[in-house]
């Protein structure tokens, strides 16, 4: 049965393991490495080398072991940080006590085979003879911190999760290792970059930035990353090229990326990298001075002491980058410059670092015969360098692997204290602190929970990511002339809502104007007016249409105002439609009002004529009683267009059509009796003839009173089904809103009008059958006059009323009412007035009996010609 992992080429030697069979290792892998025992043994995997030299694989002889390169002093800081932790809590007599944490430490040297070599090395363990698994010179670690890469993280995580051992990554941020599914047993105390692509988001949203370019690394980091972006940023702006940067430095791929960017409009520019990809590319655009561009940094090269120096700042200075939340670790400077270099084979990397700083070499049997560098002694003072690795003034990754070392020593002591009472352990019981294996670790790493010295929570969701905090960071340049990271914002991914908080005036904007950069393909449209996409273009490419009347823009879109509202004159904003009716301000209103009271007077001065002249001969003619009823019924003719005029209301409304109705049909049924009267005068002239005596006085008055009676019949029952109502009328006019009395019921008001239509028809036929009477004074051809007139104004009443708009409708039905009733009034009575007040020689008995009244017919048939 197979134990152990076989493992070639990538791997290293194959090691097989058979039970209760001794095993040997072939052969060890040559990595650079850290190393204190403990009682228990973390491990780590760090990147201090930056270079890989591969061997020369001719496949004629044993391959030799990757050669590292270019030794970095400043990360070196960040293993000291999880030396630093440990030492740290071994020193703490109450935490975790009587156990003792060792560590192992490896260079993976950017190189994802070599991680690959340093993660078999830590769970296997390094003893020559193996036997039942269990390991007597080094212990195998239960759990590792690392890796600083999200490729390296992914292919060692798949490994370790066959063992079931933890792995707390320090910087590994691909949103990809939240898949437990797939990378059960990984950790990380730095947020996921799906949280820091919505922080860059949020900072686009905030400037409003709607044209972007996006650069990525040719990793799982960086495409990862990228496509978290494009689908954040989808709904709130457009991406105008996206650029991979290769891992293989190709100089003729870097020009191609620097050509798009000079030929983008986009001024604002995204890139997920490290520093050690980005490198190239910044020298790049350096070299061909591109200028006024906005970049915006992935929390792998905000910081980065490397790129952020003076010669790039023409280009980059101003960039905003999102970082690290910045921690601080008490004692962590005294630590760093207490450093001494161990010679022991294990501590090759502390031998690195020191000919690093000091620019020396160690003597050794190796090199003692040619020799000619500086030579170390171990007894340098660190204290008199000053170099990036023993600044504490920004220790981001660092405190980072800070938290990753105590999250692990928080779990070990809650299992050691069986925190518990419950897990996968055999008959629930508690684990032995001595014999702890790494599935039991994990099961307490997942339900971690402290509280730093910071007043920091550490813990971790169910994807393993801690809550989301980040600085946000601006390159300036400080008096000194090296570049300050200065935070001018924060972003908290737990403050819901209010994630981003930006410090608006400690920015710097490295633009011509020193103002807020813009980066829009079509700037916004102007207010009353609409985006209209161009063809085959993103939709942040668009031109900028006026909207269409009653129409406003918000957020380049048109809208429509509510039904009571109308788009100002820039279309910008709604305001209230203006309410039109007929008014008794307004010239029209005036006219017609003063018109209607001059009708109302004159029809009373008739009335009081008449009644002064009650006793002559052409009063009494003319059934005096018919005409006084006539007379009143035209002042109510002429005062009912007083309800026309002013702000319908619910009475004005029904009061208008009902005395309207009635007292036209009070008037109309006065003059049809009056035309019977003069018919049944004539007949009665004849011999044998007696109809007179049929159609009295009584019948006349019940003649009114009936056709009356049939208007109220028409208007109680109009009123009672579908009354006249106040109306605001939005559709006739869009701009307007005409305030008017609705008829309710088309039908009612078409019985009224109708009714009124058809005495008049009846009365104009009978006067007109009439007007030929051989009487001395014929009153029928003033009524067919009246008739005539009456007839023609309501018939043009009818195309004028549909036709008018607005205020204008009530002017013609009010035009229609005065015409009609002055036509009625002066085609009546103007020749008895005549008579009455400047011919009173011709209000005789005498005179109407006599030829005189031919005189009199004459005068009067002049006067209305």
């Amino acid at each position: 049965m197979i134990h152990f992992l076989l493992a070639s080429g990538i791997l290293g030697f194959p090691v097989f393991c058979l039970q209760e069979t001794k095993c040997k290792i072939w052969e060890r892998f040559q990595l650079n490495s850290l190393y204190k025992k403990g009682d228990i043994m973390l491990g780590g995997t760090f990147i201090l080398n930056f270079k890989t030299i591969p061997p020369d694989l001719t496949f004629t002889s044993k391959p030799d072991n990757w050669e590292c390169d270019g030794f970095e002093i400043s990360v070196f800081q960040r293993a000291q940080a999880m030396i630093f932790a440990i030492e740290e809590i071994n020193k703490n007599q109450t935490f975790l006590p009587n156990i003792t944490l060792g560590y192992r430490l490896y260079d993976d040297c950017n190189n994802v085979q070599v991680g690959l070599r340093a993660t078999i090395e830590l769970t296997g363990g390094l003893e020559d003879d193996i036997t039942n698994y269990n390991c007597k010179e080094y212990p195998p670690v239960l759990a590792i911190v690392g890796d600083p890469l999200s490729s390296h993280s992914i292919a060692t995580s798949r490994i370790l999760s066959v063992f079931q051992i933890p792995m707390v990554s320090f910087s590994a941020t691909c949103s990809c290792l939240s898949n437990k599914q797939d990378y059960p047993t990984f950790f990380r105390t730095i947020p996921s970059d799906r949280f820091q692509v919505k922080a860059i988001v949020q900072i686009i949203k905030h400037y409003r930035w709607t044209w972007i370019g996006a650069i990525a690394t040719d990793d799982d980091y960086g495409q990862n990353a990228l496509k978290d972006f494009i689908k954040e940023i989808q709904t709130i702006a457009c991406i105008e090229f996206t650029e991979t940067i290769p891992i293989v430095n190709e100089k003729v791929t870097f020009l191609k990326i620097v050509s798009t960017i000079k030929k983008s409009s986009a001024n604002v520019i995204v890139v997920f990298s490290s520093e050690e990809e980005l490198s190239a590319l910044v020298k790049e655009v350096v070299q061909q001075n591109i200028t006024g561009r906005q970049w915006i940094a992935s929390e792998s090269w905000s910081t980065s002491a490397v790129l952020a120096v003076k010669e790039n700042f023409v280009s980059f200075g101003g960039t905003i980058g999102i970082a690290i939340r910045k921690g601080e670790i008490p004692g962590f400077k005294e630590f760093l410059q207490q450093s001494n270099p161990d010679l022991n084979s294990q501590n090759n990397l502390m031998v690195q670092f020191w000919e690093s700083l000091f620019q020396c070499k160690f003597m050794n049997a190796t090199n003692q015969s040619n020799f000619s560098s500086k030579v170390c002694t171990g007894s340098e003072d660190i204290k008199t360098t000053k170099t990036a690795y023993s600044d504490v003034t920004d220790l981001r990754l660092p405190y980072t692997v800070y938290k990753a070392v105590y999250a692990i020593a928080h779990s070990l002591h809650d299992l050691m204290a069986c925190k518990t009472g419950e897990g996968p352990f055999l008959n629930n019981s508690c684990a032995n602190i001595r014999n702890v294996q790494p599935w039991q670790l994990l099961y307490y790493l997942k339900k971690v929970n402290f509280v730093n010295h910071l007043g920091e929570r550490v813990t971790f969701d169910e994807n393993g990511d801690p809550s989301a905090i980040y600085d946000i960071v601006n390159w300036q340049l400080s008096n000194d002339e090296s570049v300050d990271f200065k935070i001018v914002g924060l972003f908290d991914e737990s403050q819901s809502g209010k994630e981003l908080s930006l410090n608006e005036k400690d920015i710097f904007w490295n633009s011509a104007t020193g103002r807020v950069p813009e980066s829009v393909c079509s700037k916004s449209c102007l207010p009353g007016t609409r985006k209209a996409t161009r063809k085959g273009e993103p939709i942040c490419c668009f031109d900028c249409i006026p909207c269409a009347d009653g129409e406003i823009s918000s957020q380049n879109e048109c809208f429509t105002c509510p039904p009571e509202y109308w788009s100002n004159h820039e279309r910008s904003e709604c305001i209230q439609k203006e309410i039109e009716f007929l008014s008794y301000d307004d010239a029209m209103g005036i006219t017609l009002t003063a018109t209607s009271a001059l009708g109302a007077c004159l029809s009373l001065s008739v009335l009081a004529i008449f009644i002064h002249h009650r006793h002559t001969p052409v009063v009494k003619a003319n059934n005096s009683e018919l005409s006084f009823l006539l007379l009143v019924s035209l002042t109510l003719c002429f005062l009912c267009v007083l309800c026309f005029i002013g702000k319908p209301s619910d009475i004005t409304c029904t009061i208008r059509h009902v005395v309207f109705g009635l007292s036209f049909a009070v008037c109309i049924s006065c003059i049809l009796v009056k035309t019977i009267v003069v018919i049944m005068a004539f007949k009665a002239t004849l011999p044998g003839n007696n109809m007179v005596k049929w159609f009295g006085t009584s019948q006349q008055r019940g003649t009114v009173f009936f056709t009356a009676f049939i208007q109220c019949i028409i208007c109680l029952v109009w009123l009672t089904t579908a009354p006249p109502v106040p109306n605001k009328n939005t559709k006739y006019q869009n701009s307007k809103i005409i305030f008017e009395c609705h008829v309710g019921s088309l039908i009612g008001f078409s019985c009224l009008l109708g009714y009124i239509g058809l005495l008049a028809c009846i009365c104009f036929l009978l006067a007109f059958l009439a007007r030929n009477l051989p009487d001395t004074f014929n009153e029928a051809k003033f009524i067919t006059f009246s008739m005539l007139i009456f007839c023609a104004v309501w018939i043009t009443f009818v195309p004028a009323y549909i036709s008018s708009p607005g205020k204008h409708t009530v002017a013609v039905e009010i035009f229609a009412i005065l015409a009609s009733s002055f036509g009625l009034l002066f085609s009546i009575f103007a020749p008895k007035c005549y008579i009455i007040l400047l011919r009173p020689e011709l209000n005789t008995k005498k005179a109407l009996m006599g030829r005189a009244g031919q005189n009199i017919s004459a005068l009067t048939s002049e006067l209305l010609s």
